[in-house]
């Protein structure tokens, strides 16, 4: 994958300036590994929208690029190269073409599961089909949904969502939960019926402070269909203001706002401590890639980061 075609995915060639000295930076951390005890590799996407297929050839701002079958060849090519590793996504997996109009979301389930996703929380394009209609497709996702502060306890959905989940990674302990938006005034009444929505930062504090201190789980990450930023409007819950409001939360790996970030932002929670946020775009346009390094006391030593571009260049 070079350069310029990377950088015509994210942004039509607008972050050269800001991208390359990222991708430097990620590269020279990349060599400072042997300093590190362990290492995880987050891989990430968000409002994939049932875009099975790539882009056609002739579409004007993305031909030709996305595509599930490529982002399973980059993801098998990745997994070969590093045995420690968490594939996650954060919602709004349908909508958008006719696979999903045909098939409610069963084939998004099963690609999924054959790439082998780990976790994954609710978009609201997610409920479009109705709580049935997600209940009826669930059982072809090999996959745990984390849902937080959605409560489904009057719903048919009850039980089948988890509110965390710890992964035991060649020992590091990742503790996950999700955060989704409000539905009310997004989705229909007769779509998510008697679902209970729960304040996101209230929620995302909880369950932060639950898996940090009490699972001592060495990394929390918050999978979250919320938004990255709203202009204009300022005090919207959004990734920015969760990271800022709450504590204990190391990643935030976002979605619905479909925001291409050249690379993830680093925000201070209200102890001080820096955050990470991160979002993919839409479309299954790139595969967001965040590796930790860890020592010896399971502390983080250094991160580094590759947003990488799914298109024609990525081959068995």
């Amino acid at each position: 994958m070079d350069r310029k075609s990377f950088l015509k995915t994210v942004a039509g060639g607008t972050l050269a300036m800001s991208l390359a000295p990222n991708l430097m930076m990620a590269e020279n951390l990349s060599q400072n590994y042997g300093k590190a005890s362990s290492k995880l590799t987050i891989l990430h996407t968000n409002d994939q929208h049932s875009r099975i297929e790539p882009f056609d050839a002739s579409y004007t701002r993305n031909p030709n690029q996305g595509g599930f079958a490529r982002r399973a060849t980059l993801i098998e090519q990745i997994r070969k190269q590093e045995n420690n590793l968490l594939l996650l996504d954060s919602g709004d997996i349908f909508q958008g073409t006719p696979y999903f109009n045909f098939f409610g979301g069963e084939l998004e389930f099963k690609l999924m599961s054959m790439m082998k996703y780990d976790a994954s929380t609710m978009g609201n394009h997610d409920f479009d089909n109705g709580l049935d209609g997600f209940l009826k497709v669930l059982p072809n996702a090999k996959f745990p949904f984390i849902c937080s502060n959605y409560d489904f306890k009057n719903t048919v959905l009850n039980g089948k969502t988890e509110n965390y989940k710890i992964f035991d990674k060649n020992g590091i302990k990742v503790g996950i939960f999700g955060v989704g938006i409000k539905l009310d005034g997004l989705v229909g009444k007769k779509q998510y019926l008697e679902t209970e929505y729960l304040d996101p930062v209230e929620t995302a504090q909880h369950y932060s402070n639950f898996l940090k201190n009490e699972k001592k789980c060495d990394l929390v990450i918050c999978l979250s269909h919320i938004g990255y930023d709203y202009r204009g409007e300022p005090e919207k819950i959004c990734d920015k203001i969760l990271a800022a409001k709450t504590e204990n939360i190391d990643l935030i790996l976002g979605g619905h706002t479909h925001t291409f970030l050249p690379a993830p932002e680093t925000y201070t929670n209200r102890q001080g401590k820096n955050v990470l946020v991160n979002q993919v775009g839409w479309a299954g346009l790139l595969l967001g890639r965040i590796d930790f390094f860890f020592d010896s006391n399971k502390n983080v030593q250094q991160i580094t980061w590759n947003n990488q571009a799914i298109d024609s260049s990525i081959t068995a």
